[in-house]
């Protein structure tokens, strides 16, 4: 009886164990299955744009692991090479990108080239989906005689020479002229026109660079043109950058008083911003300070276009530039510029060309529209391509400030989450792996990437040097002593 009981218990306790195991195993089986994939998604490009569409993607996205690419050891693009130096509170955008960093499923790596180092099509097997975010490496150029003289530069690249850009560091500058003339009516040429005038002794308290600080120091520039083909009405720099020109100490604002005195007219029915920064361009017209109260001056010249830069004797430097004289056909925005048979010419020793800038293809297999400059879309999914998307600059082209390319990531950074959790982007792939292989690649061709702590190296030893000559920081310009930064 004793032997029954006990074999009919042994039998209950195995079927029980068989069904809690059988249970468990199909629990498990049911786990394994559902489990989501963990995509991972490839930004190529650090500046405003990749990191605001990074944000909003790992905001909209609860499990999406996001790696930003950058061919510079060093994050944040526009924001630390072509803000001006003058500007730091507009480089505060930094902390929340740096918070963005931070993110567990977030990584930065650094001075790898796509496209060189490691191409789109290796990107593909090892990321759910890519998205461009690169910016703007190439300038529109006036294509007129003259334009190679020394001593006309590109704006952009003035920018970075000042700004510590290490393709630019080595720019050949000349300030041993009394005039330079800018060409363009936008923020970046006010930039210029305001560096190029700003007395050394408030330079000297920001992050511009020690090379171009020590040819500041030295320059005999005391007025600056700066040329627009367009009138008062069409001019792209904002209200801020004119009032820190006419704030600027020593130095007068010239606007030609004849254009702005029949416009108080036309102001009242001119949207907000183009409002005030109308009524602010016809005070400073109208109350320019006499000459003998400053040292240098600005002047804005209307209705002007480039035709000709004209050589020294030995044809080899900048001696002054011709302009031809405009007449407005329209009104507002959409007025064009129509020549005149009326030509002038300004004596001056230096031309920083203004006018644009337009992105380049960095890679054979991602279509690029070379006329406009930019990646063909619609609406940031590149045509054609599956799971590759643009953001920012290489999206709908150079144009706006931080705030627009902030709008622009926020669209696309939720486009692309919303594209992963709706299963448009195919997800299942158990073979990417995000960063992870691309590591190994690069490793094994000799590629040496930067990851983020790594730029918290650079970034602790710039301001140590900063703060040894009285500044914020002290770049490393050039790519080699960025890297020994780091990894010192």
């Amino acid at each position: 009886m004793t032997t029954f009981v006990c074999r009919r218990w042994f039998q209950f306790c195995s079927r029980q164990y068989n069904r809690t195991s059988n249970k468990l195993y199909k629990e498990t089986l049911r786990s394994v299955s559902t489990k989501p994939s963990i995509p991972h998604v490839c930004i190529v490009g650090s500046g405003p744009a990749g990191f605001y569409t990074a944000q909003q993607l790992l905001k909209h996205h609860k499990t999406v692991h996001v790696d930003i690419y950058d061919k510079l050891p060093v994050p944040f693009g526009l924001v630390r090479f072509g803000v001006a130096p003058d500007h730091p509170e507009v480089k505060n955008c930094i902390n929340q990108f740096t918070k963005t960093a931070k993110n567990d499923r977030f990584a930065f790596i650094g001075n790898v080239t796509v496209g060189k180092d490691i191409t789109v099509k290796k990107l593909k097997k090892s990321y759910d989906a890519i998205i461009m975010c690169y910016g703007a490496d190439d300038d529109r150029i006036l294509g007129i005689p003259g334009e190679n003289l020394h001593g006309v530069l590109s704006a952009r690249s003035f920018v970075g020479w000042y700004n510590g850009l290490p393709e630019d560091r080595n720019l050949d500058v000349n300030l041993n002229c009394d005039t330079a003339v800018v060409i363009g009516h936008g923020n970046v040429a006010i930039d210029v026109c305001r560096i190029l005038l700003t007395p050394v002794s408030i330079l000297k308290r920001t992050d511009i660079t020690q090379h171009s600080l020590e040819v500041l120091e030295n320059s005999q520039i005391k007025r600056v043109y700066m040329v627009g083909r367009r009138g008062p009405l069409q001019v792209a720099f904002t209200i801020k950058e004119i009032r820190e020109m006419t704030k600027l100490p020593g130095c007068r604002s010239v606007l030609d008083p004849h254009l702005f005195k029949n416009l108080s007219e036309q102001v009242s029915g001119l949207p907000r911003p183009r409002k005030r920064l109308t009524e602010l361009m016809i005070k400073t017209a109208l109350d320019t300070p006499s000459e003998a109260e400053v040292d240098a001056e600005w002047r804005v010249k209307f209705l002007r276009s480039p035709i000709e830069i004209i050589p020294s004797n030995d044809g080899k430097q900048v001696a002054g530039i011709k302009l031809r004289v405009n007449r407005l056909e329209g009104t507002g925005e959409s007025a064009k510029a129509i020549p005149t048979d009326e030509v002038e010419e300004i004596p001056c020793g230096m031309v920083l060309r203004s006018i644009g800038y337009k992105s380049i293809p960095i890679d054979d297999s991602v279509p690029f529209d070379n006329n406009q400059g930019i990646i063909p879309n619609i609406g940031g999914r590149v045509t054609g391509m599956k799971g590759i998307y643009c953001s920012g600059w290489v999206r709908r082209g150079p144009t706006g400030v931080i705030l627009s390319t902030m709008s622009d990531g926020f669209e696309i950074g939720k486009l692309v989450a919303d594209d992963l959790n709706s299963a448009d982007i195919d997800i299942s792939n158990e073979t990417v792996k995000g960063k992870d292989k691309v590591l190994d690649d690069l490793d094994k061709d000799g590629v040496v990437p930067v990851m983020f702590a790594d730029w918290e190296r650079i970034d602790e030893l710039e301001k140590t040097r900063g703060v040894s000559i009285g500044k914020p920081r002290e770049k490393f310009t050039t790519v080699e002593d960025m890297l020994e930064a780091a990894f010192d």
